[in-house]
């Protein structure tokens, strides 16, 4: 297959995933040498996980089909430009490369406008308009100094 026949049956998955009402218009996908390991629908509203994007639920379904937390030698097909949370869920999990069709500009102009999200993380923490609040940093760093000590991590 090729790159546009991948992203054509991710289009045609958001489109399906309109009809049945799982959830948003999106949808994506993970290839692997060629072939597709793994698909992701929306299903927000149908699961009630505000973190169900099609993005990350391909993901999910990839790294499990693997046993890796890392898409290397992977390809992501999205029907739309990745939001701020499935951006950083695609840096995380490393593939090779992503693909997107639509844009944030066109998700924004049918209700989709994650806009605020990137407005809010240029903002200083104290500045956001959930109130963040620092509480017991000194304890909480026993955590991370066990974990920089541990010789057997596996890095991530």
């Amino acid at each position: 297959m090729k790159e546009e026949d991948f992203m054509r049956e991710a289009i045609r998955l958001s489109i399906q995933n309109v009809r049945e009402g799982k959830g948003g218009p999106f949808a994506a996908l993970v290839v692997k040498d060629g072939k597709i390991i793994a698909r992701g629908t929306n299903l927000v509203t149908s699961t009630n996980d505000p973190t169900a994007h099609a993005e990350i639920v391909a993901i999910r379904a990839a790294c499990e089909t693997l046993g890796s937390f890392q898409l290397t030698g992977c390809e992501i097909y999205t029907t739309c430009e990745p939001c701020p949370m499935c951006m950083g869920a695609i840096y995380w999990a490393r593939p090779d490369k992503v693909f997107f069709a639509n844009t944030r500009v066109d998700a924004a102009a049918i209700g989709f406008d994650d806009s605020f999200l990137y407005d809010e993380l240029s903002h200083d923490i104290s500045e956001r308009q959930i109130p963040m609040t620092q509480l017991l940093h000194s304890e909480a760093l026993a955590a991370f100094n066990a974990w920089d000590k541990k010789p057997d991590k596996v890095k991530y």
